[in-house]
C-alpha cells in the first residue's frame, strides 16, 4: 500500500477489523513512520441493471444512497440506517446471483426498504417512481396505512 505522506510502497499493517462489507486496516509507513487507515472491500459481481428503454448500466450503490438520501431529506432518519438499507439492497442483489436485473425491480427493493425506514419518505419516492398523478392514486398509495390507523 502507497504512503500518502511520501509515497513509499510499502507498508505494514498494524490493526485489522472486520467490519459489515468491508475490512479496516490500521497501516504503518516502513519508510516514515506515517499511520494511516484503509477500507478493503470485497469485490462481489453485481447484475447489470437493465432500464425501460433497454440501455443497460452497472449497478450503482451511490445511486441508490443518493435517492434514499433525498427521500429522508429534512425527515429525522439517522445516515446510519440509510446506508444499512443499502447496504441491504446490494446484499439482497448479490444473493440473486443474476447478470442481468430489471431496475423495477431495484425501485421495488428501494420502495420496500423506505418502508421500514419512514413513511413520508417512502411516499416522496413512490409518488415519483410510480408517477403519481391523481389524489386517487396517492390514497390507493397510502391506504396500507389508513386503512392500520382507523
Amino acid at each position: 500500500m502507497i504512503c500518502p505522506r511520501c509515497q513509499f510502497a510499502d507498508s505494514k499493517v498494524i490493526d485489522s477489523r472486520s467490519q459489515t462489507i468491508s475490512i479496516r486496516r490500521r497501516r504503518e509507513c516502513l519508510s516514515c513512520g506515517h499511520r494511516f487507515t484503509t477500507h478493503e472491500r470485497i469485490e462481489r459481481r453485481l447484475p447489470i441493471v437493465v432500464k425501460k428503454d433497454g440501455t443497460k448500466e452497472p449497478f450503482d450503490r451511490n445511486k441508490i444512497r443518493d435517492g434514499l438520501f433525498l427521500a429522508c431529506r429534512k425527515r429525522t432518519v439517522p445516515s446510519e440506517k440509510i446506508n444499512a438499507s443499502v447496504d441491504g439492497i446490494e446484499r439482497h442483489l448479490l444473493g440473486l446471483a443474476v447478470e442481468e436485473l430489471p431496475s423495477h425491480q431495484v425501485g421495488e427493493l428501494v420502495l420496500e426498504s423506505l418502508q421500514n425506514l419512514d413513511m413520508v419518505a417512502y411516499v416522496r419516492f413512490a409518488s415519483v417512481y410510480r408517477n403519481i398523478q391523481t389524489p386517487k392514486e396517492f390514497m390507493a398509495l397510502l391506504s396500507p396505512w389508513v386503512k392500520e390507523n382507523d
